[in-house]
């Protein structure tokens, strides 16, 4: 497994699996990391941490080895509010420490992120966090963190696949030294049969959720795929043995039509 470098000076996995909509999260989890993940993406709302912690603890590999996230919703935004979730996360996962947690969501029109990442930098100098960041933030959000607090996020996970491709978020984000991580990174098979992607496929013996992963890759992203079956789960991370071409990655650019498969984080949870 690639990893990729944090500001901090530690490295998260490029790739990683997601448990939104996931019902077995005990299963997938343990499945995924036997299969050779090490990055598990949760969060409080996808009401399925206590089964996540338990895929941990029954994968049967050291904490260390697992990097862990999770996230803080929006009801749970504020000083006190996030210290609080943040702790009742840790319980439903039965773990001492996070390696990585994200305000989920600006919410800007309720005006506590700023308090709510106060709350995340007390917890990472007490040691029940290990790194902090963002999902959903606009550049400008995040330079209001750093301007307030004088801590920048390590990562911002935002919704990013070929029809969604971000790259003035992503530019900014690698001036500031902060990890571009992608959720829904197949953008729910919007790109799969699109000429570029089919040909890319055809060459390599790839499927097109492949191509447009390793797509992510090549960008120099993080991404957290969700499958519920082991066959999915398999696909998703043989993305090592193959590359795509200067020409191939040009094509791929030129699918971009800012379309969105989820919530505008403008205006999302205010």
């Amino acid at each position: 497994m690639q990893t990729l470098p944090l500001s901090t000076g530690r490295a998260i996995p490029q790739v990683g699996f997601g448990l939104w909509q996931v019902a077995d999260a005990a299963g997938v989890t343990e499945t995924a990391l036997s299969l050779g993940y090490r990055l598990v993406d949760g969060a409080a709302i996808y009401g399925n941490e206590v089964g996540m912690g338990r895929g941990i603890a029954a994968s049967g590999l050291p904490r260390d080895a697992i990097f862990v996230t999770t996230k803080v919703w929006n009801d749970r935004q504020g000083h006190d509010s996030a210290r609080a979730a943040v702790g009742e996360s840790l319980d439903r996962l039965r773990l001492d420490r996070l390696d990585l947690v994200l305000i989920h969501w600006p919410c800007e029109r309720q005006g506590l992120f700023v308090d709510t990442w106060r709350a995340l930098i007390a917890l990472r100098e007490e040691g029940a966090v290990t790194d902090i960041g963002v999902s959903n933030f606009s550049l400008d959000q995040i330079d209001r963190l750093e301007a307030e607090t004088g801590v920048l996020p390590v990562l911002n996970q935002v919704e990013l696949h070929p029809r969604l491709q971000q790259a003035e978020l992503r530019e900014g984000h690698a001036e500031r030294g902060i990890v571009t991580q992608g959720w829904t990174p197949l953008g729910k098979g919007m790109a799969f049969t699109a000429p570029a992607v089919q040909a890319i496929a055809e060459r390599t013996g790839k499927s097109p959720a492949q191509v447009i992963l390793r797509w992510h890759l090549e960008l120099g992203c993080s991404v957290i795929p969700r499958s519920s079956r082991r066959e999915g789960l398999a696909e998703n991370i043989a993305l090592f043995d193959f590359e795509l071409t200067r020409e191939e990655r040009a094509d791929l650019a030129l699918l971009d039509s800012g379309t969105r498969v989820g919530p505008d984080p403008a205006t999302f949870g205010n």
